[in-house]
């Protein structure tokens, strides 16, 4: 049995575990809570999902009541998917594919009452950033303000008073052309509200992406929106623990992970570093990686030894969404397009914050000189011997 005959992790745990008793067990100490809190998006929603072929789960993540505050209730939502066409196929008809697949989940998400919606790493395109050649996949990169992508969505955003995150290959042309790897965030009145670029760069078997990007410019912003603080930590991202707690210092309440990485390099991994980053700064974390494998026209190396190949994947999709409580959902499957979405309380922010003080006792001033000391050349490490 291949590795990718298993569909997701839930999929084992309903198989092998009959006893009720038993499987909530696992599930509490697994998941955080030993209910799913699961609710149907909306017939209209599951409908369309099915008529087009992907996945669409709901779960509830709750708050206690309080007297001087009203609940904070908000649907976010995740989107994993393939590509549509072979990567041979002329650019604009591959990114115009995309698009009309993307619309239709987006589609099912307002009909399921979401509020915020985020899109993977690099959504429009393949991650051709694994064969390292500039054409003509550098076609690919538009501007983040007025670009097409950004167009349309807004007025997708507009018609369905949605935040929507577009992940996008940014060509920054008052910049000399540079190309960014950049998160667009759209108001739900359809106006773009500003950018993120992706702060750290992998350099790492196929992820060897400073070929076409840098390490990103904008810090760590956290942007308003009428449904909530949020902030975007692009893939790589993930593994920096500075990088999600600097969202948390500027005050976000929802980190999305929009990414694309696969099984053989990262995916023991994936489970806990967005759960991590949720426990350890008292916010929402929503990890998103796409799905399917992707075979490209010319044979590229990994660095590794291994004999040239022509596809790249599979990317395992696995999406989930956690509660700064470290509750998480169970995930989406390892291999199926699919929407994901929760409804939260956002009150629970700080309802942890106020339980596990973890912001209170994080000591930034510590750590702020300790880090200033390091980066100097005449550094030496603290240690002690005898």
């Amino acid at each position: 049995m291949s590795s990718f005959d298993v569909k997701s992790l839930e999929e084992i745990l309903k198989k092998y575990i009959s006893n009720d008793d038993h499987l909530k067990e696992v599930k509490r100490l697994l998941y955080g809570r030993s209910e799913d809190n699961k609710f149907e998006p909306s017939e209209e929603a599951t409908k369309l999902a099915s008529k087009h072929g992907f996945e669409i789960q709901g779960y509830r993540f709750t708050a206690k009541a309080e007297c001087t505050r009203l609940p904070r209730i908000v649907r976010i939502g995740a989107i994993q998917n393939s590509i549509v066409l072979p990567t041979s196929s002329p650019v604009d008809k591959q990114r115009e594919a995309i698009w009309q697949k993307i619309q239709v989940m987006i589609k099912a998400a307002a009909l399921a009452n979401v509020n915020i919606i985020c899109l993977q790493e690099a959504w429009t395109m393949p991650f051709a950033f694994c064969t390292r050649e500039k054409f003509p996949w550098c076609e690919f990169a538009e501007e983040a303000a007025d670009g097409p992508t950004t167009k349309m969505l807004q007025e997708w955003a507009k018609a369905f008073n949605m935040v929507i995150i577009s992940p996008i290959l940014e060509r920054d042309t008052n910049h000399s052309d540079t190309i960014w790897n950049t998160a667009v965030i759209i108001s739900n009145r359809g106006r773009y509200l500003g950018k993120h670029r992706k702060n750290h760069i992998p350099r790492v078997g196929d992820f060897n992406e400073s070929t076409y990007y840098m390490e990103g410019n904008t810090g760590h912003p956290v942007f308003e929106t009428d449904f909530g603080r949020i902030g975007v930590n692009i893939c790589y991202g993930r593994h920096h623990p500075q990088n999600w707690m600097m969202f948390g210092v500027n005050g976000a309440e929802i980190v999305f992970n929009p990414s694309a990485t696969v099984g053989s390099l990262s995916e023991p991994l994936w489970p806990i570093e967005a759960r991590n980053a949720a426990i350890a700064n008292s916010y929402f974390t929503v990890a998103i990686n796409r799905v399917g494998s992707e075979e490209f026209p010319n044979k590229f190396t990994s660095g590794d030894g291994n004999d040239p190949h022509t596809i790249f994947g599979p990317f395992y999709g696995s999406s989930y969404i956690t509660a700064p409580d470290g509750s998480r959902t169970p995930s989406l499957s390892r291999d199926q397009d699919g929407l994901l979405i929760a409804e939260i309380d956002l009150n629970l922010c700080r309802q942890v914050k106020d339980f596990w003080g973890f912001p209170m006792t994080q000591r930034l001033d510590l750590y702020a000189n300790s880090l200033q000391h390091a980066t100097k050349l005449d550094f030496k490490p603290q240690r002690i011997r005898e």
